[in-house]
């Protein structure tokens, strides 16, 4: 077995349990690796396993001194900025080891008279629908033999070239398996019209682009009746293809990506590890919630919570509060109100966030940590003061004062300022909608 040469300096605790791309840097900040990852911090662990491609690690690893990395939303998404990137910077050791390999489509192949359902790792521009690509093979492979035995989209499998004005002779279609079992349409044999056959590939289509609505729901249906019957083997298959299509319906974002806006999402990146550095954290503030207490002329206390993944805005996540149990002006209590409902309710149903912060100077801050007290979880927390921008934490006795220049500090500044935005525009919501209540 072939040991791994120590990589000496080399930090990866930044790294945070999300999906993404990461980039492999030498000293002098060459990409030398460009890779994707479910989950970017196991990923990276792996290529500190000397069981795991020795010869591969052995090469790569002592020149790698950083290693810098842009979350994606979605394990499809990350498949294809890793694919951008490697395209846009031929990392020496892509190249070497040819891991910028294609991913399958599936492809509809619409020019066709009578069109079929194939997979293919090449997408060129012939007149075909195609969906993808995507990382796992094997479950789409699933989903669409089980579509296909359902009769979903029976479109034809075999591999013949005929049409309307060129038919398949008879001899190929008596010595057609699904011909005979009637497992195929036939459209070969004028079984079924060119029109109703077209029908069917146009509903492929509208499947493909999302609408899995009615297919998840009879799949669950199934899964149940199966495992109450004690088919387990059944209940299994529904439930690899109902994996199957979680990753056919994965959401991807397209945008361009040119060489030189790379550095945005990693100077993103950079600013989560510099934060867990100036706050001394155990591990990097990937997930972050920010809260914000206000109230208009002395009425109504309203709270907002913006959320960041990332060091960006995560707006799914964004949360606004009406202030139930104050009465008058108390934002001391105003936040020991929201952040304890917040986090009763994620310690019981949801993800809690690596760091919490709090709008605010001292007192704001000790609030809002009776709050997660009394709710007994724990959470980090700090919180920014707007006079001199000052970092207050549970544990230092003087306020932490980062320089201007700090990408943590505007980390920071971004989360206060869109809890404030989010506040302010909560605020006018309910004053045009006339509900403030004096207090």
């Amino acid at each position: 077995m072939t040991s791994i040469p120590q990589t000496d300096g080399l930090d990866r605790s930044h790294l945070p349990h999300a999906c993404g791309v990461y980039l492999m840097r030498d000293g002098a900040g060459t990409i030398l690796y460009i890779g994707k990852a479910k989950d970017l911090a196991a990923r990276v662990a792996q290529y500190f396993d000397a069981s795991r491609h020795p010869l591969k690690n052995a090469v790569l690893m002592p020149l790698v001194r950083r290693i810098d990395y842009i979350p994606c939303a979605s394990e499809r998404e990350a498949l294809l900025l890793e694919q951008r990137l490697i395209r846009a910077r031929q990392p020496f050791f892509n190249v070497l080891w040819k891991d910028d390999k294609s991913y399958p489509y599936i492809k509809i192949t619409l020019r066709e008279d009578f069109p079929r359902i194939m997979l293919t790792r090449r997408k060129v521009p012939d007149g075909g629908a195609y969906f993808g690509p995507y990382p796992k093979v094997a479950p789409v492979k699933a989903l669409l033999r089980d579509l296909w035995r359902r009769k979903y989209f029976p479109l034809r499998p075999c591999r013949w070239s005929f049409g309307v004005d060129q038919p398949l002779s008879e001899r190929k279609i008596n010595a057609c398996l699904y011909y005979h079992t009637r497992e195929c349409p036939a459209p070969c044999a004028g079984r079924i019209s060119p029109t109703d056959y077209r029908r069917i590939a146009e509903r492929a289509v509208l499947f493909f682009k999302g609408d899995y609505r009615r297919l998840k729901k009879d799949l669950e249906l199934e899964m149940r009746r199966a495992s109450a019957r004690l088919d387990f083997e059944g209940a299994a298959r529904c439930r690899d293809n109902l994996q199957g299509m979680e990753q056919l319906a994965e959401r991807v974002r397209m945008t361009r990506v040119d060489p030189e806006e790379i550095d945005k999402p990693l100077a993103s990146s950079r600013a989560v590890e510099e934060l867990q550095r100036a706050l001394g954290l155990d591990r990097p503030p990937f997930h972050i919630e920010c809260f914000d207490v206000s109230h208009f002329q002395g009425r109504a206390h309203v709270a907002a919570m913006s959320c960041f993944r990332g060091a960006e805005p995560f707006k799914d996540h964004y949360r606004r509060f009406k202030i139930r149990t104050v009465s008058g002006i108390d934002d001391f209590a105003a936040l020991f109100e929201v952040v304890g409902r917040r986090y009763r309710r994620l310690a019981a149903e949801g993800e809690l966030p690596d760091l919490v912060l709090i709008d605010g100077g001292l007192g704001q801050l000790h609030a809002a940590i009776r709050a997660l007290r009394q709710t007994g979880v724990r959470i980090p927390i700090a919180s920014l003061a707007k006079r001199l921008e000052a970092v207050y934490t549970p544990e230092a006795r003087e306020p932490l004062i980062l320089p201007r220049s700090s990408e943590a500090l505007k980390l920071l500044q971004r989360l206060r300022d869109e809890a404030h935005r989010f506040g302010v525009t909560y605020h006018r919501l309910l004053r045009r909608k006339g509900l403030l209540i004096t207090s």
